[in-house]
């Protein structure tokens, strides 16, 4: 079979399963079954060879432990320290609550590495408070589901953790790479709810004072210490990024059960049964998704790609685009993790032959992929943050079209500007960068 034959079965299949409303997971699978069985190189039992080869990285291992060490700190009420904080910095700015939402979620974000769980746990607390408050549903639910996107943008980041042991990026540049854009998009979303309060005329808190901010800063240190460690300890090289995920574990463990007492023996059950729950579906994901990489691979049909781009002499910049495009289209129709290992492999030596640095290839996808977690018809982060706020999905999306608008404005600046992300690397780990 030539390359165009396997790309005409697995594409328009997978589409078909989706469209079908088969879980993306058992559609990636299935797509690559007529290919196993047609071509006489290849047989059926390969789907389940392939399948188990992803399996066996040690990196993936921190997949479930980042969940779990993000499930223990909701567990353990981190939540409620972060939102104090958070008031005492930006509650008095216009439209505080809107302020604090977004502040709150870049804080979590550096602890969870996981915007589902930002949308749950942040959006449970503060939407019923933003719409008591006099904030609009639409605006309440598309701030807390654009917010929550940060999760996997700023480190630790579980996709980052995913993208860098398949495509052996240095982890740690990656989390450093990410601060930045992380930043900025934080600041977008705060130039929003100013406009926004100040056309609406959203209260504010009043401004803290000395002693607040201070007693704030105390007991929200220990959950923001998580960062520093993970981060510090990988790009130190005391540990890996596996490692560094159970180090995360057993800190959040002790924050939660011995230093604020939120977390006893009842409690753990519950949290590990979650914890695997959700660890169960993101490797399932990685494990059809490679098998499908794999049939690409071995067809060569991401080198047909890129002997197509050649003749219109493709630089970083048009490159940036095309991965920018391709991962926002897919993140609206499948989960993060399956379309890395799908598009990744496939835009990986078109950006290769443009002489694009793979960090910032990376940063790229992942941004443009955590869009995907609000714009329908897949957005999971719109779907909770709706879901919390009792509205339909429908009724949110203008408000998360312009939410959207300055963070897409972001992903440009990191397109057109790549020593924006690769300053930070390149200062703390040029020997791996």
């Amino acid at each position: 079979m030539s390359a165009g034959e396997v790309a005409a079965i697995l594409f328009p299949l997978f589409i078909v399963l989706v469209v079908l409303r088969v879980p993306v997971a058992f559609a990636l699978g299935l797509a690559c079954v007529p290919v196993f069985m047609v071509e006489e190189r290849l047989a059926p039992q390969l789907l389940m060879n392939e399948m188990f080869k992803s399996y066996n990285a040690f990196v993936l291992l921190a997949v479930p432990f980042f969940l779990l060490a993000a499930n223990l700190m909701n567990a353990a009420g981190i939540t409620d320290r972060l939102i104090r904080l958070s008031r005492a910095l930006v509650g008095h700015l216009p439209g505080g609550l809107g302020h604090i939402n977004v502040l709150v979620s870049m804080l979590f974000a550096g602890i969870s590495g996981s915007s589902t769980a930002d949308a749950a746990g942040i959006g449970s607390l503060l939407i019923p408070q933003m719409k008591k408050q006099g904030y609009s549903s639409s605006f309440t639910v598309a701030i807390t589901a654009c917010s929550s996107v940060m999760g996997v943008i700023i480190p630790p980041s579980i996709l980052m953790v995913v993208w860098g042991g398949l495509m052996s990026v240095s982890i740690g540049g990656l989390f450093l790479a990410g601060v930045v854009p992380g930043v900025l998009i934080a600041l977008s979303m705060m130039g929003t709810v100013y406009v926004y309060a100040k056309i609406y005329g959203y209260p504010v808190f009043e401004r803290s004072r000395l002693r607040e901010l201070g007693i704030a800063i105390l007991q929200a240190v220990p959950p923001l210490m998580t960062p520093v460690l993970i981060v510090g300890g990988i790009v130190g090289g005391f540990f890996t990024p596996t490692e560094a995920s159970a180090i995360a574990v057993l800190y959040s463990l002790a924050l939660g059960g011995l230093v604020y007492k939120t977390v006893g023996l009842r409690e753990i059950p519950r949290v590990l049964y979650d914890s695997a729950r959700f660890a169960a579906i993101s490797l399932f994901c990685i494990g059809t998704a490679s098998a499908f990489g794999w049939i690409l691979a071995y067809f060569k049909i991401p080198q047909e790609i890129v002997e197509f781009l050649k003749p219109y002499g493709v630089g970083p910049v048009s490159v940036g685009f095309i991965v920018a495009g391709a991962f926002l289209f897919i993140g609206m129709f499948i989960d993060a993790i399956p379309a890395i290992i799908i598009l990744g492999t496939v835009l990986w030596p078109l950006a290769d032959v443009a002489q694009m640095h793979p960090i910032h290839f990376a940063i790229i996808g992942v941004i443009s992929l955590a869009f995907g977690l609000v714009t329908p018809p897949y957005g999971l982060c719109l779907l909770i943050a709706c879901s919390i706020g009792d509205i339909k999905i429908h009724q949110a999306l203008r408000d998360v079209a312009i939410v959207l608008l300055p963070m897409l404005a972001v992903l440009l600046l990191v397109i057109l500007l790549p020593e924006l992300i690769l300053a930070l690397p390149r200062w703390l780990m040029p020997k791996f960068v």
